[in-house]
């Protein structure tokens, strides 16, 4: 079950300063009024609800945020908003899924296409490249919640399908029917873990050099920083001192 991460520096950046903060806060509440909007407002009940609200703490966002962003959900006062998951090809041919939450779709399409034309790639229709990426759900903890051997052991009582422990932290893969179970199972082990959510994996990773993972950096920056963009994932992999000097 364990393995190598496929993860190793593939982007996922949020807002690195305070001025982000502000930002990475009004997503994070759209995420959380959207989640309670399509299911009950108790995140003990709500599976989606508990990953926002899990994220949301891992960001250190306020507890009045968080439950003013349930409480809109409940008031019926709040937008409307559509998901939309946008997939492409960026520069060096490395496919790129982004997913949205908005309330304009034109806007949100002309935005995200014209990054990609930026940036020398190009977006194409649903399902372009998700078949490069497995759909699974994601359980992340710190190394210091559990031994490699325990959290190995937990995992695959509660139904995991991998589990990848570094010193970064562990791991741990299961389908998208059976994550939200076996994130239950090991959160009544170790606590609340660091994130829980589906993501899309990458079934293998695209080396690419530094002048291109220049380009993929920026690009995933200005898909980050628009407002309507929840989610953005990559198969690229850089080399480790692109990686620094990037500030991953």
């Amino acid at each position: 079950m364990a393995g190598h991460s496929q993860f190793k520096n593939i982007m996922h950046r949020k807002g690195r300063q305070d001025a982000q903060k502000s930002k990475l806060f009004g997503k994070l509440a759209r995420e959380i009024t959207v989640s309670a909007k399509l299911g009950t407002p108790d995140p003990a009940m709500n599976p989606r609800l508990r990953a926002a609200v899990v994220a949301a703490r891992q960001e250190n966002m306020p507890k009045d945020n968080i439950e003013r962003a349930i409480k809109k959900a409940i008031g019926g006062d709040s937008e409307n908003y559509d998901e939309i998951r946008y997939e492409g090809y960026g520069p060096g041919g490395v496919a790129v899924i982004v997913e949205a939450l908005t309330d304009n779709r034109n806007r949100a399409a002309s935005d995200i296409r014209s990054y990609f034309t930026k940036a020398g790639g190009n977006l194409g229709e649903t399902g372009s490249v998700a078949f490069l990426f497995d759909r699974t759900g994601v359980i992340e903890y710190d190394s210091s919640a559990a031994s490699d051997d325990a959290m190995l052991d937990a995992a695959i009582e509660a139904g995991a399908d991998d589990v990848i422990s570094s010193a970064a932290g562990h791991e741990i893969y299961a389908s998208p029917e059976s994550y939200r179970e076996v994130a239950k199972a090991l959160e009544g082990k170790f606590g609340e873990p660091r994130k829980a959510a589906l993501t899309w994996k990458p079934q293998n990773t695209v080396a690419v050099d530094d002048e291109t993972g220049e380009k993929l950096f920026k690009l995933m920056d200005l898909l980050n920083e628009h407002d309507d963009v929840q989610n953005v994932f990559a198969n690229f992999e850089v080399s480790d001192t692109l990686l620094a000097k990037m500030g991953g």
